[in-house]
């Protein structure tokens, strides 16, 4: 199933690894592997690029982050497929993301000598832009028929769904709770008229897709390569400010 009806679909630039997450999915659709285990491949892809910055093995690290970023989208493809949703894989990925982006983020700030608030405020301000491109897609999604998996408001524990037990839904929605919870609390706040717009123009949506994970980790990955690894933490903290951008040109702009 389409996240999306087909009239509602945007470039969404954080998603350049679809094709060959389509491709694995439907490689993997008939084997016994589910989207849990190529959810575990992508962490091991997370852990491989820390390990790999370390060794100050640039190419090799942007390897593993562009790969950990199709298994990202390798596993929800793949539960598609195979017509299986499922809420700990939803909420497991999303635990496994925030967890990594935090080791990133340290690993690039101690390559880089970064002190340490400037290393947590480019952290939480990747979170933070993040959570506003997850908000409005995950609205998207629900308001025009698309995969509803995800929910607007994660205020309450899901009732788990067929195939899957309730202790580790309730587990995995606990940390995601603890983790997400400051972010979601911070986009409501900025932003809690959204859920009530009836207009997401495409290239708005387009341009917000600059803070989907797959783009952002593309950046770190260029800049890595690049030689520009010092800018990646004052680069997250500037922009930001494309946050509050963002959500003044949805409230001025597509409010109704």
């Amino acid at each position: 199933m389409s996240k999306l009806p087909e009239e509602h679909k945007f470039i969404d630039l954080s998603d350049y690894g679809r094709p060959v997450a389509k491709i694995i999915a439907n490689y993997l659709k008939n084997t016994i592997f589910t989207p849990i285990h190529v959810t575990i491949g992508f962490i091991i892809a997370g852990f491989l690029a820390i390990y790999c910055m370390l060794e100050n093995l640039y190419w090799y690290a942007a390897f593993f982050l562009i790969l950990k970023s199709i298994l990202d989208a390798a596993d929800g493809e793949l539960a598609r497929v195979k017509q299986k949703p499922s809420y700990t894989g939803r909420y497991l990925d999303s635990v496994a993301d925030i967890l990594l982006n935090a080791f990133i983020f340290i690993t690039i700030g101690y390559l880089t000598n970064a002190d340490y608030w400037s290393c947590f405020f480019a952290f939480f301000g990747l979170q933070l832009q993040g959570t506003l491109y997850n908000y409005y897609y995950t609205i998207l999604r629900n308001k025009f028929n698309g995969d509803t998996t995800s929910r607007v408001f994660e205020n309450s524990t899901p009732k788990a769904l067929a195939g899957e037990k309730q202790k580790h839904v309730t587990l995995f929605f606990g940390l995601y709770k603890f983790l997400y919870g400051v972010f979601d609390k911070i986009i409501y706040y900025l932003d809690s008229s959204a859920e009530n717009s009836k207009r997401w123009p495409n290239l708005f949506m387009t341009a917000v897709s600059v803070f989907g994970l797959g783009f952002q980790l593309l950046l770190i990955a260029s800049m890595l390569v690049l030689g520009l690894k010092t800018f990646i933490i004052p680069f997250f903290l500037i922009n930001t400010i494309l946050v509050f951008i963002f959500i003044a040109i949805r409230k001025l702009f597509f409010n109704r």
